[in-house]
């Protein structure tokens, strides 16, 4: 499923499962590989698309039971 930014409606009280379920490597990769131009930056938000931070690192985690790979930015570490 592509990105679609911008307003995210609730469905019945919830927001849309893309929303709060997330995306495995082999998802995001398949979604990256769409962009044509693949010397693109790439950069994570956590504030619904105000602010961008670049992807520092990509880390393997295992926390609360649970395996994820966690996409990390490091500029507060400077």
């Amino acid at each position: 499923m592509a990105s679609t930014g911008g307003d995210v409606s609730k469905q019945g009280g919830r927001p849309p499962e893309w929303v709060i379920k997330g995306k495995t490597i082999r998802q995001l990769i398949e979604e990256l590989q769409t962009f044509e131009n693949q010397e693109l930056e790439v950069r994570i938000s956590v504030d619904d698309g105000e602010t961008f931070r670049c992807i520092s690192l990509v880390t393997r985690k295992n926390r609360l039971g649970g395996h994820f790979c966690g996409l990390v930015n490091c500029e507060s570490a400077i």
